[in-house]
């Protein structure tokens, strides 16, 4: 410690005139503390010996211990005292003769940050009482043996959160002594969500057990028509995951007084785990090309990306929405935030926040890319903290929406929420933070309008129900998918809806009116396809139907156009384009194929494999145009995982990983990646070559070091393949 004061000292801040003391925003920072405070002149003959004097102090910070086990931090690989806040926990203090109540008179002193102040609740001063107060700090003596004293103390369930500094200072007549800085008694308190007076309390035991202590979860992806999954570590008790996550806080700036106040934390970590306008945690790329840096796809969990920007302070490249969710995730949960990772189907990505996504179509009726702006999300993933919301109404608390993904900047920082979810069911937008842009998200129509030749804007069809149409988080206790829709909306078309709907317009939702357009919907003929399911390197249908509800012949100009596309729903480059004409005899349906070759698409791929189709049909005798699109993912393959022999903790296991090339060209440059929380640091392996058919095997040695149901997850990544997945169960022995 000497040495980084000695440094800071050097660097004292220059005071201004506006604060007595510079700010308190480092966790990281000290100040110097006397081990003797006199109180005048210390008279001649004066030995410090002949008092009560502190000869050791016990935490009790084993995992197998009283504190870790009743705080739940048990599973922390970290070897300091890790408590809950407003919960009472132990340690013990041996003196250098018998503690007498009578005369002798000390105290405890928890001090964070540079500048302590007790008003700030940075600097906190406990005597020893008879009695503890639930939520207030204090301290109650519960054995006395010997020399010896066990305390019972109780923090504030209010208290900041981070890494508290303990003395213990004795009274003496001429002045206070105190035990030199020891950082084995460091003691890091977190969010206690078992505690009924703390903000983030959840009652229910197994939501606390998902939310909170599971360090494995799931993203779900792919597209609504076919949702797919993958594992991702969370890794929150992993070796100094809990320093890098209090290190985002000193980083953000965020005032040591404003730590314990969860709707801060979460504003500011939204803003830190992105690298916009502040160099934060990950720079995302959505271009497809990923030099100097990780794919997105090739991540397994959030443990090397926080320790890498822990030890660089530089973003580490690259990440898309999961990566930020996943990442976001591990510090909430980290911290002790009941938080899940959401994945919203057909995101409405909105550039001028109207509720309305415009799609134009030329006089053909092709989408007209040039002045199409909008854009809609495959899915777009982000997380919901729980939490009191004691700023708003009663009635809004409960979960909130954060969103680490950079998208929109909110009060000047690419960041966003916490939004209550609540609040953006009812249309009430009005409340902070940022609840217009996630109620555009769930909620937006989309409009397909044509300019006709005298530049009067036809509408030719309005689709209320294609944005936000599932939005779905992992189950609790289990890996199947819950479908978290209605916490965000009510039935599409139900009266509610609509009253949501006038709210959030009211609170000051644009939302353009169709009446200064012309739209009148086709009514008389339905259209609809259906896309074939896409295996990787095969060809594959697309199924156009038509239905003629009237009792006219009519023939349709039917336009498809295939699109590769980044799930973000920005277009890459078109690979299909076929037109034709459709004869719809009255009251009947008709369906028509095209087909997709493999040669199509193959060389355009990107990493997320996404086709996304338009159809649009001009009905030739009415002149009116359907139109309709749809996102369809390929079929990837996946790696296989297999162990040998017995899997016990402290013994060598072995593992391997097996993946056979489905495609017809060498893959090249191939990295796998394995990790498991519990199980082993992430490894990671490069291959020169893999030939079509050929399979590759990785042989993987590992010590594990947590007993029971732990999972290992691995990943394949090389330029023409990504997102390739495996995962696998193991029950690990106790010795």
């Amino acid at each position: 410690m000497s040495e980084t004061m000695s440094t800071n000292e050097q660097k004292k801040p220059p005071l201004n005139g506006r604060r007595a003391l510079p700010s308190n925003n480092s966790n990281e920072e000290e100040n110097e503390v006397p081990e003797m405070e006199p109180f005048g002149l210390l008279p001649r003959g004066f030995n410090p010996k002949d008092y009560l004097r502190v000869v050791d102090i016990h935490m009790f910070k084993d995992p197998h211990e009283t504190n870790k086990q009743q705080h739940h931090t048990d599973k922390y690989y970290n070897p300091k005292l890790i408590v809950r806040r407003g919960q009472p926990f132990q340690i013990q203090i041996d003196f250098n003769r018998p503690y007498k109540p009578e005369t002798d008179q000390f105290w405890l002193e928890y001090l964070i940050g540079r500048y302590p102040q007790q008003n700030k609740g940075t600097y906190i001063p406990i005597l020893v009482g008879d009695v503890l107060k639930p939520g207030e700090w204090g301290a109650k003596i519960t054995h006395k043996e010997n020399n010896s004293i066990r305390l019972s103390i109780m923090s504030s369930a209010t208290c900041i959160i981070g890494k508290f500094r303990l003395y213990v200072a004795v009274w003496t007549p001429f002045g206070i002594l105190r035990t030199h800085r020891d950082s084995a008694t460091d003691t890091y308190i977190l969010f206690n969500p078992w505690c009924q007076q703390d903000a983030v309390y959840l009652d229910d035991e197994k939501e606390r057990e998902e939310y909170v202590l599971n360090d494995v979860g799931i993203v779900f992806h792919g597209d609504i028509n076919d949702i797919k999954l993958r594992s991702w570590s969370y890794g929150q008790f992993e070796e100094n995951i809990l320093d890098a996550c209090l290190f985002l806080m000193d980083k953000a700036e965020l005032e040591l007084s404003g730590r314990g106040n969860p709707i801060k934390i979460c504003r500011v970590a939204s803003a830190v785990i992105n690298s916009r306008d502040d160099n934060g945690v990950i720079a995302g790329s959505w271009d497809n090309t990923y030099t100097y840096g990780v794919a997105p796809s090739a991540w397994t969990g959030s443990v090397d990306i926080l320790l890498e920007y822990y030890s660089s302070k530089q973003p580490v490249r690259y990440g898309q929405c999961w990566v930020f969710a996943g990442v976001f995730n591990t510090f909430l949960r980290c911290l002790g935030i009941p938080a899940r990772l959401i994945t919203n189907y057909s995101s409405a990505h909105d550039n001028n926040a109207n509720l309305q996504l415009d799609f134009f179509l030329d006089d053909e009726g092709k989408v007209d890319t040039k002045i199409t702006k909008d854009s809609v999300w495959n899915y777009h993933c982000w997380n919901e903290a729980w939490m009191t919301r004691p700023d708003l109404p009663v009635g809004f608390g409960g979960w909130q929406v954060v969103d680490a993904t950079p998208q929109e900047t909110s009060d000047g920082m690419y960041r966003c929420g916490p939004s209550s979810v609540q609040a953006i069911k009812h249309g009430h937008v009005c409340f902070q933070f940022d609840a217009p842009f996630v109620y555009a998200e769930v909620n937006s129509d989309i409009v397909y309008s044509r300019r006709e030749k005298n530049g009067a804007q036809v509408i030719e069809k309005i689709d209320t129900n294609h944005i936000g149409q599932l939005i779905v988080t992992k189950e609790v206790g289990g890996n199947g998918m819950m479908d978290i829709t209605a916490e965000y909306k009510f039935q599409e078309g139900s009266e509610e809806e609509r009253l949501a709907l006038e709210t959030a317009v009211m609170y000051g939702v644009k939302k353009q009116t169709t009446q200064d357009t012309a739209y009148q919907p086709q009514r008389d003929v339905d259209m609809d396809f259906q896309v074939q399911k896409v295996v990787l390197g095969n060809d594959f249908k697309v199924t156009i139907t038509f239905r003629n509800k009237s009792d006219n012949y009519y023939t349709a100009a039917t336009h498809l156009s295939g699109n590769i596309v980044f799930y973000t729903g920005v277009t890459k480059n078109e690979f299909k384009k076929h037109s034709f004409s459709a004869k719809l005899e009255p009251f009947s349906s008709s369906a028509f194929d095209v087909v997709v070759k493999s040669s199509e698409y193959l060389s355009d791929l990107l990493d997320q494999a996404s086709f996304h189709f338009f159809v649009t049909a001009r009905i030739n005798e009415t002149g009116k145009i359907l139109a309709m699109q749809k996102a369809t993912v390929l079929e990837i393959p996946t790696l296989r995982i297999k162990t040998q022999g017995g899997m016990v903790v402290g013994k060598e296991m072995s593992v391997t990983v097996e993946f056979t090339n489905p495609l017809k060209q060498t893959l090249e440059n191939v990295t796998l990646r394995l990790e498991g929380p519990g199980l082993l640091r992430t490894m990671k392996k490069e291959f020169r070559q893999i030939p079509t058919n050929s399979t590759l095997i990785w042989e993987v040695k590992f010590i594990p070091k947590r007993p029971g149901l732990q999972k290992l997850i691995a990943s394949l990544n090389c330029d023409a393949l990504r997102h390739v997945y495996g995962e696998l169960d193991v029950q690990i022995q106790k010795l």
